[in-house]
């Protein structure tokens, strides 16, 4: 998806939109089939199937009665069931009141209470769901460490001769057992400065004792969007040999410089395919989370360091793959509500919120920066979508599923001059904080 960047007459806009759009449709549509699926498996019948709102640009209506629609404002979705009014889930009171026996029986408003509670649940589901299988996918691609330590890529570095090979078994380094992967850095990071490692290593049936580069130099792994280093265009692979005019002979070495910076443009000596450029960064304070899980304001440029040894991987049994993707869901929940409550309680910003335009712009980098990436953002962002239908605020999912919940235990619903009010409270605070994550947006395109 990053050719579209090399192509004049898209640029960069389309590079951003296009992958915005896949991102949102992709997990909207899951999302409102969730909805439709189960009401149709509940005896519910929908009138409208629509991805995205506005004009409409495209259209078919199925055996079943209900209208398949793409529409030109792709920021959403919604399905339209019997007995609504809109597309809010409002009820259409006069036309229940003119439908038979049997069309009110597969209206969503004349089904039973439990029906409307799973059908509105659903939604978030299979948002979840579809995190499960994204990241379940992504495992079982990517693979899992072996059982052994087993070397299975080396990355490139300038003037640096590779002792050790794809295959070797890591026995031991600076003679301390290895017994996973992890045991190398470990073992390494407990030296006094940066330099080589002793490494003991199974090879072709023999043992055999080597001397090998240091396993974390300034090697960028990944670039995090709207950072200062996808600004000053650092990617992946790149090898970050001066800071500031000052060699590098660690990651650790690269993040104190960034520090010391005080927020001040350093100029950053890249090793990129064998060709030297040089990058100037201006590293930004933001908050970041602390060692005893709190938050602090730290000075970074938004990249992660990489090891020069990657292991070797094998394909993971699918519940081995699906329990990974459970675990990652899990992770962003826990990990977003985290956030939400740190912005709640002013432990970090409101500036932190993402909007409609940040989302865009981070579906375009991630996309420029590997299919992988840009997968994974699929499933971070589904996970968000599931996650904040969940909350009980009226017009939202979980907000329709608090109104059931009461009519269950009063045994009829709410008046529908409470659920007006209700619904256009929910409204108003939606609107109110897409309008101000679309300030956040702006403000930080501007800075």
């Amino acid at each position: 998806m990053d050719t579209l960047a090399s192509i004049p007459v898209f640029g960069g806009f389309l590079s951003t939109v296009i992958p915005f759009v896949v991102v949102l449709g992709i997990v909207v549509f899951v999302h409102e089939f969730g909805h439709y699926i189960v009401a149709r498996w509940c005896g519910i019948r929908s009138e409208v199937f629509s991805i995205g709102f506005g004009p409409v640009i495209w259209s078919r209506r199925d055996r079943r009665g209900t209208l398949w629609q793409l529409a030109a404002l792709p920021l959403g979705g919604y399905v339209k069931f019997v007995g609504d009014a809109d597309a809010g889930s409002r009820t259409d009171a006069r036309a229940i009141e003119r439908m038979t026996a049997a069309e009110r029986a597969e209206s969503f408003h004349g089904a039973a209470v439990w029906r409307r509670m799973l059908t509105v649940l659903a939604g978030p589901a299979f948002n979840f769901l579809l995190t499960i299988v994204v990241f379940a996918g992504l495992v079982t691609w990517q693979g899992v460490p072996t059982e052994r330590p087993t070397i299975g890529s080396i990355a490139t570095l300038p003037q640096t001769e590779q002792t050790l090979r794809p295959g070797d078994v890591v026995l031991a380094v600076n003679g301390e057992p290895v017994a996973a992967f992890g045991d190398m850095l470990a073992i390494a990071l407990k030296m006094p400065a940066p330099g080589p490692i002793r490494v003991t290593v199974e090879r072709d049936g023999g043992t055999l004792d080597v001397a090998a580069p240091w396993p974390l130099p300034p090697l960028v792994q990944g670039v995090e969007p709207l950072s200062p280093a996808s600004a000053a265009g650092l990617k992946a692979g790149d090898v970050i040999l001066k800071a500031d005019g000052k060699p590098l002979a660690s990651f650790e070495d690269l993040r104190q410089m960034v520090l010391a910076s005080g927020g001040r443009s350093i100029p950053l000596e890249v090793w990129r395919g064998g060709v030297r450029v040089v990058l100037p960064i201006t590293p930004v304070e933001r908050d970041a989370e602390a060692a005893d899980g709190g938050f602090e304001k730290r000075v970074m440029i938004g990249v992660a360091g990489a090891s020069l040894y990657m292991p070797a991987t094998v394909t993971p049994a699918p519940w081995t793959a699906l329990a990974y993707g459970a675990e990652r869901m899990v992770m962003i929940i826990s990990q977003s509500l985290f956030g939400l409550k740190s912005i709640l309680t002013g432990a970090i910003g409101a500036n932190n919120l993402q909007g409609p335009l940040g989302i865009a712009q981070i579906s375009g980098e991630t996309a420029s920066q590997g299919l992988a990436d840009f997968i994974g953002l699929i499933g971070i962002i589904s996970t968000a979508i599931g996650l904040l239908n969940l909350f009980p605020i009226p017009v939202l999912d979980g907000g329709h599923f608090v109104g059931f919940c009461i009519e269950a235990v009063r045994g009829r619903p709410p008046s529908p001059a409470v659920m007006q009010v209700a619904m256009s409270i929910g409204l108003g605070l939606i609107l109110l904080l897409m309008v101000f994550a679309t300030y956040n947006d702006i403000m930080r395109m501007v800075s």
